[in-house]
């Protein structure tokens, strides 16, 4: 049963280290990449669906991206879903292609971005220290009903800590590593 607890707390403190990861991807950082637009959605025929699923998407230089709808008829779709988004770019269209050029970072919003960075780094870190109560709980539940002895117990809760500190040390350096690349100029 300990051990199921733990495996379980260290699948969940994973998982929560992962969406931090795909929450960062989303964070421009001066250089073109598809994962900006990946999460858009594209009013498509009365239903939203994902951007990759109407057009293609490719980087066309270190500062510009190309996405090339595959119906004429969703140029304006796809513009819409750009321009409402929390993106902060303006397409630009010619014929069905529409370029996205992404302006150099200033030192201003370089430090605005890292900022959302370490709150989201922050809420990875309370999330895990949320796991890791559970965790704790669930083994002093079983003290309670006198599954487990108190040495147990205590060996347990010492092993759910390690788990916890190992976590926020990768998220740490998820975190450092982000912030390197957007202060990298």
């Amino acid at each position: 049963m300990l051990n199921d607890i733990k495996k379980d707390a260290q699948a969940r403190m994973a998982k929560s280290i992962d969406a931090l990861r795909h929450t960062l991807v989303k964070v421009r950082t001066g250089r073109a990449s598809t994962a900006l637009v990946e999460h858009l959605k594209v009013n498509y025929y009365g239903s939203d669906v994902p951007l990759s699923q109407v057009a293609t998407v490719t980087i066309s230089d270190s500062r510009s991206l190309t996405i090339t709808p595959w119906e004429k008829q969703i140029v304006g779709a796809v513009e819409k879903a750009i321009l409402a988004s929390d993106l902060g770019l303006t397409p630009n269209t010619a014929g069905t292609t529409i370029r996205l050029n992404l302006p150099a970072l200033t030192e201003e919003r370089r430090k605005e971005l890292s900022k959302v960075v370490h709150g989201e780094g922050e809420d990875t870190k309370v999330a895990i220290r949320n796991i890791r109560r559970d965790a704790n709980q669930q083994i002093k539940d079983l003290l309670k009903d006198k599954q487990i002895t108190e040495d147990d117990e205590r060996r347990a809760e010492e092993e759910i800590q390690k788990l916890t500190d190992k976590s926020i040390k990768d998220v740490d350096d998820v975190v450092k590593a982000k912030e390197q690349e957007l202060m990298a100029v």
